[in-house]
């Protein structure tokens, strides 16, 4: 998609089949990086987790069947020993950007890291989290801004645009946004996508699925592969 990343997936998945399905259709339309969730961190324990190390195995077996590059959080040091090495990125959640510990296992790795922002998280403390991995001696570091907890509860979050011109101008990192988590709202995704992409951002992590309503985690806020598509356009029509 010319100079932008596109990540794009389901939240998580509960079958081969399904995971499978959704790649096919990423991978159909040029996608390069399949994000989906095998480790889920949820607030409430009666949530559904994610397939866990089955559902790890599940994406590495989609990686070289069909030759997608794939993106998944890992939560843990020991999952980051066992998998780091073995994806292509390694997702830091929000939840878990102030884990220095975490920071500094994948710190140590040489597979690229997207370091989601806090709910709460200041640019200095965001910023700060990631020379915890860099300091460790991994630069491949991508921010990814995901929306900002305030007082509003229309939406899921608040999306802070101007994280992209600020990290730009007094970093070397680059930046992509995730409008899906941001909003919480699947209506929203395409504009807050076309937003991101005029403020210059350098790509998206968008969950989509080819039926919404049966994904298994925040369905509310997954786009189907037709919104995808109207993205897309609009990406290669202004790059």
């Amino acid at each position: 998609m010319n100079n932008k990343l596109i990540i794009a997936g389901p939240c998580t998945f509960g079958s081969y089949e399904e995971l499978y399905k959704n790649a096919s259709m990423l991978k159909e339309r040029g996608i390069e990086y399949l994000r989906a969730g095998t480790f889920k961190m949820r607030t409430s324990p009666d949530s559904f987790q994610g397939l866990r190390d089955e559902g790890l195995e599940m994406l590495l077996k989609i990686k070289e069947e069909l030759g997608l590059k794939i993106v998944t959080e890992l939560t843990s040091i020991e999952q980051v020993k066992k998998y780091g090495s073995k994806i292509d990125i390694i997702q830091i959640g929000a939840r878990n950007m102030y884990n220095y510990e975490l920071l500094k296992e994948v710190g140590r790795l040489n597979t690229p890291v997207l370091l989601k922002r806090a709910f709460t998280a200041t640019y200095n403390e965001w910023i700060n989290a990631a020379e915890y991995i860099k300091r460790e001696g991994n630069t491949n570091i991508i921010l990814c801004e995901r929306g900002i907890r305030s007082f509003s509860d229309e939406t899921r979050n608040v999306l802070d645009l101007q994280a992209v011109p600020y990290i730009h101008k007094n970093t070397n990192y680059k930046i992509i946004v995730d409008p899906s988590h941001a909003s919480g709202l699947a209506y929203m995704v395409e504009d807050m996508s076309k937003a991101a992409i005029a403020a210059n951002c350098d790509g998206l992590l968008i969950e989509v699925h080819y039926d919404p309503k049966s994904s298994l985690c925040d369905s509310k806020q997954t786009i189907d592969f037709e919104t995808l598509d109207k993205i897309i356009e609009y990406i290669k029509k202004e790059n």
